[in-house]
């Protein structure tokens, strides 16, 4: 996929903090994401302009336990248009209810918390380069 580009791209990588920063394995690897959840956000927002065409579209899916505002900051810099577009309270599932200790201890939730807010937050790749006017007299001046 190195040097394809993509209209859309709808993305619900792994979010949950883990307790090990190493790779997770088996069927972890669908939701452990290192100490802070972002261990695939990261990477996932930093090649996301690369990965649209122009006019192309992302749609991704994470809790807000693994902080909104650094995925919208990060697709920002990196030249998308990103906002929250839709945001669901959810009660813990089986993974979530097992790393309650694990989560209050690092403050990720508060004591007795028993519910996660996950977004949807879309990503639009512009269709030209920001500050482009559409003129080429534009950068003469």
């Amino acid at each position: 996929m190195a040097d394809e580009r993509f209209d859309l791209v709808l993305a619900n990588p792994p979010y949950v903090p883990a307790v090990s920063s190493c790779a997770a394995r088996g069927a972890a690897r669908a939701w452990d994401a290192g100490l802070d959840g972002r261990q695939l956000l990261d990477p996932l927002c930093t090649r996301m302009f690369d990965l649209l065409v122009p006019g192309g579209v992302l749609l991704m899916v994470h809790s807000a336990l693994c902080g909104v505002d650094t995925t919208l900051r990060q697709l920002r810099d990196k030249g998308l248009k990103a906002s929250v577009v839709h945001r669901l309270r959810v009660p813990f599932g089986p993974v979530m209810h097992g790393r309650i200790g694990f989560l209050e201890h690092h403050g990720l939730i508060e004591p007795g918390q028993r519910h996660e807010e996950l977004v949807v937050i879309r990503g639009d790749r512009p269709e030209r380069p920001q500050g482009d006017g559409g003129s080429e007299r534009a950068g003469a001046r």
